[in-house]
């Protein structure tokens, strides 16, 4: 073989050995790139995945609390107030893992050291717990400055109520999430609430905010309400009941004033009460409103609508005789009597000495559906429509046929109940000419005219029963509700508690519905004693001093005028002109 021939055939081998590595060599090349392209691609997914988890932990976005509403009384005096406040709470496990010691936390937050561990022990898988609830930034700071890992503050709002026990039961409360739970705090909750905003904020491992990043929403504060209360008047209400009920050793008591002209709901007050800014256990009871829940059988400040059925038959005048002689009636089993006989009074008598037996005589000339029926126009057995929760309507019986013990019980107050707000709204009624208008406990703006009423009763008998009920202040059983230098007109009414087992024997409540000046009626006050114990039990004892002390100092706070004296008869001026000229020597001119 040639030298040439030999350096071919190495040179073809050397060709064959590159060919068959180059194509050997092409899967291990796709393999390796398709695992690259899988394992860089996860790759670039787990960095895309830590960046987010870690955008996840510092990125966050945290509520703005909303400012809730005031509640104020007609002239914008606090009612209930929101005071910016700190919520105290912790990471147990960080705060236990960080091996700092508890005692100077435990010591700023006055609680023992043991109790605090024990906490933090018993939460110690959680992320959450709180350590003190809404305080004062001036408490809260000295905590938050000792920098403990693990301890974080919330800013929050905390109500607070001026006005504490003298409107506790109107005004309700919220709970420790700012949360309506009773009176007006609850039935307007959702008027008086905010709507919370929301910001992005940056935060370090510890939750600790390192930088507001943004305003994704702002708050939107709630709406103010503006009560038709006036402050001082609740007041003076709230002082003159208390000392009742202390006087009379009463359970509980209750009064309404309202503007005689509007409806408004000028006081409002229930004893006993409670401080709303220190709430305890064991309050139900005092945290009632019992103006508006407290059902009552009325009594004899039902007789003014009796008699305005009788007015309204054509049958009776105000100085219709009635004969109350003997001083009793009877009616089956029944028996009414008055405290002696009064023999013949007219019907303006009737209802000043409050007589069962006149009374019943009345009503049993009138169909009772007719008695029913004026009840029913000024509000009885319906709603008064103020919206306040656990509102009634009470008990207006309904017969189609009724017994005469029945028909005269309904006629002096028996046999039905009613709140005392509705009793006040009655009694508006005959103030207001015979218009029945909504009572409210919204202030109505100043210059706007009261609402439409309608008219339920005629206007020359809603007068009539007026001074009637004048009379029963002046020589009735309503002496004591007497006002000086202004003329009062109202009603007493004094009733048997009813017990489970029927009228108890020795419990009374004490009554007093009426209006002031008489003449031109601006207020309308109930009174409602419950109970009393000593010095008296009738409602022209127990009930209408408070009626008379809490409405004459209104009057006074209100600036009304009292009426002018009158003046002297046609030409006694000239007369007396006369005769100082005479005396003088001297001329008129």
């Amino acid at each position: 073989m040639t030298r040439r021939a030999t350096h071919q055939r190495t040179i073809d081998h050397w060709r064959y050995l590159c060919v068959a590595v180059a194509l050997g060599s092409l899967p291990v090349v796709a393999l390796w790139h398709t695992a690259g392209l899988q394992v860089f691609e996860r790759g670039d997914k787990g960095v895309r995945f830590l960046q987010l988890q870690g955008d996840a932990r510092t990125l966050r976005v945290r509520p703005v609390p909303a400012y809730r509403g005031l509640i104020t009384d007609r002239h914008g005096e606090p009612l209930a107030v929101s005071t910016a406040v700190v919520t105290l709470w912790a990471n147990p496990k960080e705060l236990l893992e960080s091996g700092k010691s508890l005692e100077p936390l435990a010591r700023r937050l006055g609680v023992p050291l043991a109790k605090l561990r024990e906490s933090l022990d018993r939460n110690a898988k959680r992320e959450f717990m709180f350590l003190a609830r809404r305080l004062a930034p001036a408490e809260a700071n000295p905590v938050l400055e000792l920098k403990l890992k693990g301890v974080y503050g919330r800013d929050e709002f905390k109500r607070y109520y001026p006005a504490g026990e003298v409107a506790a039961q109107l005004v309700g409360f919220t709970d420790i999430d700012d949360k309506g739970q009773e009176g007006l705090e609850l039935a307007y909750d959702q008027w008086l609430a905010g709507v919370p905003g929301e910001r992005r904020v940056l935060q370090d491992r510890n939750t600790q905010v390192i930088k507001d990043l943004e305003l994704i929403r702002s708050e939107k504060p709630g709406n103010d309400l503006a009560l038709s209360i006036d402050l001082r008047l609740q007041y003076l209400a709230y002082r003159e009941l208390r000392a009742a009920l202390e006087e009379h050793r009463a359970a509980t008591g209750s009064v309404v004033m309202l503007d005689a002209r509007t409806g408004e709901v000028l006081a409002m007050v229930s004893q006993p009460s409670f401080n709303p800014n220190a709430r305890g256990a064991g309050e139900v009871n005092a945290q009632r409103n019992r103006p508006i829940t407290d059902m009552i059988e009325p009594g004899s400040v039902m007789k003014p609508f009796t008699m305005v059925a009788a007015l309204e038959s054509g049958r009776f005048r105000p100085d219709t005789p009635v004969d109350t002689a003997p001083g009793y009636i009877r009616f089956g089993d029944k028996t009414y009597k008055d405290p002696h006989s009064y023999g013949l009074l007219d019907l303006t008598g009737v209802l000043a000495k409050s007589s069962q037996v006149g009374t019943t005589k009345v009503a049993m000339t009138l169909d009772a559906e007719s008695i029913r029926n004026v009840f029913d126009r000024v509000g009885f057995g319906q709603s008064p429509g103020t919206g306040f929760p656990g509102e009634g309507p009470g008990n207006l019986p309904s017969r189609h046929r009724w017994a005469p013990v029945e028909h005269a019980s309904l006629a002096f107050g028996y046999g039905l109940t009613v709140t005392p707000l509705q009793l006040a709204g009655a009694y508006f009624v005959l103030a207001n000419g015979g218009v029945r208008r909504p009572v409210t406990l919204l202030r109505q703006e100043p210059g706007t005219p009261p609402p439409a009423g309608k008219r339920v009763i005629e206007a020359k008998i809603a007068d009539e029963i007026r001074i009637m009920l004048k009379a029963v202040v002046e020589r009735g059983t309503g002496t004591h509700a007497a006002i000086p230098v202004y003329a009062a007109a109202g009603k007493t009414g004094t009733t048997h508690k009813v017990g489970v087992g029927g009228y108890q024997l020795h419990h009374y409540v004490s009554l007093f519905a009426g209006m002031a000046p008489a003449d031109n009626p601006q207020l309308v006050t109930v009174v409602v004693v419950d109970d009393p114990q000593v010095g008296g039990y009738f409602g022209g004892v127990v009930a209408a001093p408070v009626f008379a002390r809490v409405t004459s100092a209104a009057l006074r706070l209100l600036e009304v005028q009292p009426p002018l004296p009158p003046g002297p008869p046609p030409g006694a001026v000239a007369d007396v002109t006369a005769t100082a000229a005479r005396r003088t020597g001297t001329g008129a001119g």
